[in-house]
């Protein structure tokens, strides 16, 4: 006998039984706003019931970043100086999600002012890997990760600066894009790079995430970074198969170094790709290493510029890593900065002659598993370590996917990333979709009962 699907309101109610089971565990939710999400589940299920739609995303359970306004619901941007922000106006994001019929959940956590890869603040503390929780989640989008891997939403919202939803994605074994830099309105965001910064979807599978995307995208004349470019309809081509596909496997930096078992769970990624008639093709990406540092140059100084009177202030309502992390952008030069730009400008170039001569680019998205929690670890170190690959895509302004490609022997989860051209989300995602097709890690969840024994 064939089961009817889950009301909106039962889905939500899942979501929420998922807070209290998980959450105790891996901190990962800040504010669970229950009261308004089962009006909006109810108010689905009411328009259901008349045979109307509330559009895109009637009725699905979301999670929010807390780095992203919400009109009446704390955000804190995961700041001391905020644990009592109460705003009166959502980020444009978040509207759209209310007007494609979304269900919000509530807050998610994330570094302190989303700036760190270990998912800790003051106001909520830290955020813990599902998957072991004496391990970190990524950042700084990390809440919004281990919420969707663990069932608290079925999909969240993220940002990411220089691999903020990449790498939460990777390392919670979900699905998370990088969106183009001006694809996706910043308006209603605390910043960290306004020349970085994009909000981007995660979900568990490429098609949510396509969907998702589909609903935040569009230019917003209050943004400044927006950018008038009209996607196409990319949703009915999302299962069109990537046969003839050129993929760029770069023969430099992304595959140096690798954890043994990220190796082999990319190689294995790389024969089914193969399987489904996309063809390899290896690619030079010379200066890739020096990517890193130029964009650090920028984003640490974008971020000083936000945080220059809180920077001054100092105090307890800062964590000491965040604070020494981002002090560490007063010691670059405006010289410095000039320089980075000018090889940005470059490094955007080479990247488009690359994509005239493939469509997609290959790689681990992180190059190890996600690493222990340890207190006084150098805050500036295990960002730059877990970053290496992240920080190119975003210097140049491309769309990058993160997809679950394998696990380790301790099943911890493993990310493949892949990237294209500025603008060509569809077929990133559709290259995500047939591989996820052909694959069910993304499938997998994490033991709660493992946690319970941690």
């Amino acid at each position: 006998m064939k089961t009817s699907p889950l009301s909106a309101l039962e889905h939500l109610e899942q979501c929420l039984a998922a807070v209290d089971i998980w959450n105790p565990y891996v901190n990962a939710m800040m504010i669970v706003d229950a009261k308004s999400a089962r009006q909006a589940a109810q108010a689905a299920d009411d328009a259901a019931k008349q045979g109307r739609s509330l559009g895109l995303l009637h009725g699905i359970p979301i999670a929010v970043k807390d780095n992203l306004d919400t009109a009446g619901l704390r955000t804190t941007y995961g700041s001391g100086f905020f644990k009592d922000h109460i705003p009166t106006k959502d980020a444009t994001v978040v509207s759209r999600l209310r007007q494609a019929g979304a269900v919000i959940v509530g807050k998610s956590s994330l570094h302190e002012f989303a700036f760190g890869v270990r998912s800790n603040n003051p106001v909520s503390g830290q955020c813990r890997n599902p998957w072991d929780i004496t391990r970190i989640p990524g950042g700084s989008s990390g809440g919004s990760g281990v919420v969707v891997a663990t069932g608290m939403s079925q999909m969240a919202l993220g940002t990411d600066t220089g691999g903020s939803v990449r790498i939460p994605a990777a390392l919670n074994g979900i699905t998370g894009l990088r969106t183009t830099l001006g694809s996706v309105p910043n308006t209603g965001c605390m910043p960290v790079s306004e020349t970085h910064d994009t909000v981007g979807p995660m979900a568990r599978t490429a098609h949510e995430v396509a969907l998702l995307f589909s609903v935040l995208s569009g230019f917003d004349s209050e943004d400044p970074i927006s950018e008038p470019f009209r996607l196409e309809h990319f949703l009915p081509s999302l299962r069109q198969g990537i046969k003839g596909v050129k993929i760029g496997l770069p023969s430099n930096h992304y595959f140096d170094d690798l954890d043994p078992a990220v190796a082999t769970a990319i190689e294995q990624a790389i024969h089914t790709l193969k399987s489904l008639g996309a063809q390899m093709v290896d690619v030079a990406l010379p200066g890739a290493e020096s990517a890193h540092l130029s964009a650090t140059h920028i984003i640490y100084m974008d971020a000083c510029a936000t945080h220059a009177e809180r920077l001054r202030i100092g105090g307890d309502n800062w964590a000491p890593q965040t604070l020494e992390r981002m002090r560490m952008g007063l010691t670059f030069t405006g010289t410095d900065y000039a320089r980075a730009m000018r090889h940005r400008e470059a490094w955007v170039r080479q990247m488009r002659v690359v994509f005239n001569q493939v469509d997609i680019l290959l790689s681990p998205t992180t190059k190890t598993v996600a690493p222990p929690i340890i207190e006084d670890r150098n805050l500036f170190e295990a960002t730059r370590a877990v970053t290496s690959n992240t920080y190119a895509g975003a210097f140049a302004k491309i769309p990058g996917l993160s997809v679950p490609c394998g696990f380790s022997s301790l099943g911890l989860p493993i990310g493949l990333m892949l990237e294209a051209a500025a603008w060509n989300e569809p077929l990133l995602l559709r290259v995500g979709c047939a591989f996820q097709d052909a694959t069910d890690w993304h499938s997998y969840r994490p033991d709660l009962a493992k946690a319970r024994m941690a």
